[in-house]
């Protein structure tokens, strides 16, 4: 006979499968880890959080690996927050994991976005770490087949795109393919969208290239393919998932997959973003539905955009309060070669919502 605590237990691990818990993004918990962490034995990388046993077993067969991905999550928290600072959901509840709330543990837009930021930000840290040298299996990208353009040649260190992508996709969906991790609508979809995420960071790989020449007339450029910063692939997705599609689990032909729910005579494309749930407005704190509210928020008085104080506080109205802020000012240039400033001291005003 099992125990009340045991009962208690059973059924949150029930509720889970049910409401499809993100064990895909618990490793976003590894930015917590902690500097002292040397991260170079086997037996270092069952003392990381969030990690389901896949990718322990993958931490122990690619240890100068972790490193880097303990960076990744570290990237990907900053540039969601970044990316949300002026919408009601800010992606605050990102920093509390593993231990997310419903915004992120239900198929909700928002967790299609983190997903798919999250997929990009280990590719992306993968594929950097490659180009400065920082791991032993890999080095900088190919050389390109097609030419650079005329004055153009190849050269430099190209970010192995190819080698992050491999290696980052083993890694952030691991916890995807265990049985017993949620739904198959929840898997499909987690899948779909990290795969977005990764497109995401391809479209981003562009020609960057360095002048040479006589008193730098650039006569010759030498050029590489390199990614673009994280918070511009960020900036990406975001766009995606204000368009993303909300769709529904169905059969077609012998197999069921993720079809549009009000346009379902098309399939999903690949480069959208998808959800199964609807997400709350996240005007007022219900951690019921995973929502932190905007009381207390900052917004913008002059601004039309989702940063307004109309939009951001929901129509509650706001607090104006003042601030001092303290800045560079008067910078003067001294031969050679330094700066010098004063500090200044401004009273600026400030809302609030209520």
């Amino acid at each position: 006979m099992r125990t009340r605590p045991q009962v208690c237990q059973a059924l949150l691990f029930a509720l889970a499968l049910q409401t499809g818990v993100c064990y895909g993004i618990k490793w976003l918990a590894l930015s917590k880890t902690p500097a002292a962490l040397a991260l170079n034995q086997t037996q270092h990388c069952k003392q990381l959080e969030g990690l389901v046993s896949a990718q322990v077993q993958l931490c122990r067969s690619n240890l100068e690996l972790m490193h880097t991905i303990v960076h990744a999550a570290r990237e990907a928290m900053k540039a969601c927050r970044r990316a949300f600072a002026d919408m009601r959901w800010n992606c605050s509840s990102i920093e509390l994991a593993p231990n997310y709330l419903l915004d992120l543990e239900r198929g909700t837009r928002e967790s299609a976005f983190v997903y798919a930021l999250s997929a990009a930000a280990i590719s992306h840290a993968i594929a950097r770490a490659c180009t400065s040298g920082d791991l032993p299996g890999c080095s900088c990208g190919p050389v390109p087949g097609e030419p650079p353009g005329p004055g153009n040649r190849w050269g430099g260190c190209a970010d192995n795109l190819s080698y992050g992508l491999l290696m980052g996709a083993k890694f952030s969906d691991a916890p995807m393919k265990v049985k017993k991790t949620g739904s198959q609508a929840n898997k499909l979809m987690r899948l779909h969208n990290s795969e977005v995420g990764r497109q995401a960071l391809r479209a981003s790989l562009e020609m960057k290239c360095k002048c040479h020449g006589v008193s730098g007339s650039c006569s010759i450029r030498t050029c590489w393919k390199g990614l673009q910063e994280l918070r511009d692939v960020a900036t990406d997705l975001k766009t995606r998932y204000l368009s993303a599609t909300k769709v529904v689990h169905r059969p077609m032909g012998t197999r069921k997959h993720l079809v549009p729910k009000d346009l379902d005579i098309r399939p999903v494309k690949d480069s959208e973003l998808v959800y199964l749930q609807s997400s709350p407005d996240f005007c007022m704190k219900n951690e019921k539905v995973g929502s932190h509210g905007t009381q207390d928020r900052q917004c913008n008085k002059t601004s039309h955009g989702s940063d307004s104080c109309d939009l951001m506080c929901c129509g509650r109205g706001y607090n104006p309060y003042t601030d001092r802020v303290v800045e560079r000012c008067h910078c003067k240039y001294h031969w050679c070669c330094y700066v010098t400033c004063r500090r200044c001291e401004r009273t600026v005003e400030r809302y609030v919502c209520k």
